[in-house]
């Protein structure tokens, strides 16, 4: 069997995203996504993280990958490239393990958005050419580089950057009649072990390409990339995830169901002397409700919270209310409603924050999560909102199923 080892570099002082290779993406730490390419690989032997950071380690380890080494401080710097990096792996897991694997596969986490199955693909291209070094992945480039220039400084003319046989102004010519250019993606580097070793190099000589559909392209190093690509990830992409799948938006919706505490409310309570209390909502969550109705969708309440608070703004907002059932029990209600009711569960979102709203999850066609809502909903979640609970979550939800259904109306689907 060949040795495949997947080596994923995860430093600690990253500066433009702070503890960026652990903090959450989409519900699980940023490394855990790559750990998850190699993990679910079927060709990859072993997977170790490379990392200067105790608690990057630990993280890693959690989600299945070595550590079996802490990388120096002096190859974890701003400027440290990725070869000695990987020279410094290598010669650790042969020195003390006498461990040397034939090809070593590069994943970046700030590339954690893969199609589910690039890493073989990556690896087969490599085994079925004796020939190659390295392969790598590619798209199409975004920008032309036969359309840019050298700048030589402020009261200087422009040079061009490239030239093409038999055109004379590439600049100027049609993009259809220009060579096809592709940018090297960060989501994987597949090498032979020898091309490190011996040519030092995490290339070598003969690179080839691995395409991957540009929809991929995700490199991650400011807060707006963060949350551009998160919305990416819930946006239904069929992609290698830590989790479970993550569902699109059903075709068909019939009712929305929402927790109230922590959903409608921002989860907080306000108690007189009498013990009478008071909760905190957004009144923009009943704004669209009169318009899915249009579309046959309903909206209900569902909530374990016995409070009578949950049907006065039930009755406010003009939906029904189930609430009042044990705090395990929100699932068989749930079920119970639908029978009720003949309504297939596929055509039904449950709007959730706690774990007792994991039960509807799994009942429910599409399952959605509030911004702060728990570790464990955010992980579990189809989709994640932008919106707090309490501030208008449940009308960001219909504005987008809305705006579903309206693009479906004007493409005549």
């Amino acid at each position: 069997m060949t040795e495949i080892l997947a080596i994923i570099p995860a430093r600690g002082g990253s500066k433009g995203i702070p503890r960026k290779n652990i903090r959450s993406f989409a519900g699980y730490p940023l490394i855990a996504w790559s750990i998850a390419a190699a993990k679910q690989s079927e060709l990859v032997t072993r997977v170790i993280v490379s990392t200067d950071d105790e608690e990057i380690a630990a993280v890693a380890r959690q989600w299945g990958a070595e550590t079996p080494f802490l990388r120096p401080a002096e190859l974890a710097q701003d400027k440290t490239t990725d070869l000695p990096v990987f020279e410094h792996a290598l010669k650790w897991l042969e020195d003390v393990e006498g461990y040397r694997p034939e090809i070593v596969i590069q994943l970046r986490p700030t590339s954690p958005v893969r199609p589910l199955t690039m890493v073989d693909d990556a690896i087969r291209i490599l085994l079925d050419h004796p020939d190659a070094d390295c392969v790598r992945g590619v798209v199409p480039a975004a920008q032309n580089p036969f359309k840019m220039w050298r700048f030589e400084g402020e009261g200087k003319p422009l040079s061009q950057l490239l030239e093409v046989d038999g055109i004379d102004e590439p600049y100027n010519a049609p993009r259809q009649i220009l060579p096809p250019v592709y940018w090297q993606t960060g989501h994987i580097d597949a090498i032979r072990d020898l091309t490190i070793t011996q040519k030092k190099s995490l290339t070598g000589d003969v690179i080839y390409p691995l395409l991957i559909d540009p929809k991929y392209t995700v490199d991650i190093d400011t807060l707006p990339d963060w949350t551009k690509y998160e919305a990416l990830v819930y946006s239904g992409l069929e992609m290698v995830s830590p989790g479970n799948p993550r569902r699109a938006m059903p075709e068909i919706i019939k009712l929305i169901v929402t927790d109230f505490d922590g959903v409608l409310t921002d989860g907080r309570v306000w108690i007189d002397e009498n013990g009478k209390e008071t909760v905190a909502g957004s009144r923009s969550d009943s704004m669209r409700i009169k318009q899915l109705r249009e579309y046959g969708v309903d909206v209900m309440i569902l909530s374990s919270e016995v409070n009578p608070v949950v049907s006065a703004r039930a009755k406010k907002m003009n939906i029904a209310a189930v609430h009042g059932m044990g705090l395990h029990e929100k699932g068989e209600a749930l079920k119970k409603h639908l029978t009720e009711k003949n309504i297939d569960a596929s055509q039904v979102v449950y709007l959730g924050n706690d774990f007792n709203d994991l039960p509807c999850y799994e009942i429910a066609g599409w399952s959605v999560a509030v911004a702060d809502a728990y570790p464990e909903v955010l992980q579990a979640a189809d989709h994640v909102l932008k919106t707090k609970g309490g501030f208008g979550a449940l009308r960001e939800l219909c504005d987008l199923i809305l705006k579903e259904f309206q693009e479906k109306n004007k493409n005549g689907s």
